[in-house]
């Protein structure tokens, strides 16, 4: 298993699309990702094996030192490999080329072991108003 990480790669909606179902589970979108990333990511990161897009990550920003990890997905058939651990590494050093001083992520309990433990987030305080 050969698998490249491509920051801001070129990744076609339907495969980001195709990916994002699998990973998270819901039905299929038709969601525009690459204008909705050009306007307000930093960047992303693009897992790829075989030609296959089977892991993303995208790092949003406020335009100045703190960046945000969002959609971090990896295809069914490639979990607990160390792709995801990849990809928020691959995002974190980029975030830091960039000159961010932060790289903050938001996650349900359950992947407490993923950010904490496997990819090296810190615990902090922070709310949440759903809305």
């Amino acid at each position: 298993m050969t698998i490249e990480y491509e920051w801001r790669g070129d990744f076609d909606n339907a495969s980001l699309n195709a990916l994002h179902a699998d990973g998270f589970g819901h039905p299929v979108g038709r969601t525009e990702w690459r204008a909705r990333l050009e306007r307000h990511s930093l960047g992303w990161v693009c897992a790829w094996e075989d030609g296959a897009l089977i892991g993303f990550v995208n790092v949003a920003w406020d335009g100045g030192v703190h960046a945000f990890v969002l959609d971090t997905v990896v295809a069914r058939h490639r979990r607990t490999r160390g792709v995801g651990a990849e990809l928020v590494a691959t995002a974190a050093r980029e975030a830091r080329a960039a000159r961010c001083e932060w790289l903050h992520v938001d996650f349900e309990e359950r992947l407490r072991s993923f950010y904490v433990d496997a990819c090296g987030f810190k615990e902090t305080a922070a709310g949440l108003i759903a809305l």
